[in-house]
């Protein structure tokens, strides 16, 4: 799917918001949704870098973002429903979410890990997906198309010693993506896929990684002929997918 080749105007006139998207996977998939002509809801943690994105999209003359900036390790179920408003009276609807955000925790084993630190990683990565889906399910269905995308791993599906938490919230979006999927499917307008971005160049990939060359992996603009052609009416069929956005490697994301 790295090789598809997305029209210019694939994203004309959509609303897309983007978690995470303050650096990273996140950061590229909100430039290439502008440069396609999606107007970005920019969603993270740090204003900063937020607002770097924004001016970026400006600089290009791409459809002017949104900035929304929320620590999803400490939203409550109101600041989503406040998000959700604010979209509504601005936008009229959303035509897709890409849930990029995610903490890695610690790389340790189970029975030393910490209850806090599993707590922290279980509501940002699980708990944020369910209540922002929920809140803006109304907003979706507006849309003439609409498509989810969650981000999953190799260790969402086969878990590996000492990947902890991490591993377990991503078998939780496993199964939180394949549960929307069944759910919209016939009844909506809504299509749900998920995407393992493999080994790619990220902090939180060098965090799990140290010792690793980051050349040695690929850059996420790289992968973001998948990222687009799931957001597009090209993939409009597609529903209740698992896809890798590059092939399987010994040691993967």
């Amino acid at each position: 799917m790295l090789d598809y080749q997305a029209p210019n105007d694939l994203l004309n006139d959509k609303v897309i918001l983007v978690t995470g998207a303050g650096d990273g996977i996140g950061r590229s998939a909100a430039l290439h949704y502008a440069a396609h002509g999606a107007t970005v809801i920019l969603l993270g943690r740090t204003t900063k870098k937020l607002e770097d994105v924004y001016d970026e999209i400006e600089s290009h003359g791409y459809p002017q973002a949104a900035i929304v900036p929320l620590n999803l390790d400490t939203a409550a179920e109101h600041d989503y429903i406040e998000i959700a408003n604010t979209i509504q009276a601005e936008f009229g609807r959303v035509d897709g979410i890409l849930f990029n955000a995610s903490i890695l925790g610690d790389r340790t084993g189970l029975s030393n890990y910490e209850p806090s630190t599993f707590d922290q990683v279980m509501r940002v990565n699980v708990s944020s997906q369910f209540l922002m889906t929920q809140t803006l399910m109304p907003l979706l269905l507006e849309a003439p198309e609409a498509s989810i995308v969650f981000t999953t791993s190799s260790v969402g599906r086969k878990a590996r010693a000492y990947w902890g938490a991490y591993a377990i919230s991503k078998f939780a979006t496993e199964a939180m993506m394949q549960l929307l999927a069944d759910e919209l499917e016939n009844t909506s307008n809504v299509r749900v896929n998920a995407i393992n971005p493999g080994a790619t160049r990220t902090n939180m990939r060098a965090r799990a990684f140290p010792a690793e060359n980051p050349a040695s992996v690929m850059a996420p603009d790289d992968l973001m002929p998948l990222y687009l052609y799931l957001m597009g009416e090209d993939s409009k069929d597609i529903n209740g997918q698992s896809i890798d956005a590059q092939p399987a490697r010994q040691v993967s994301s």
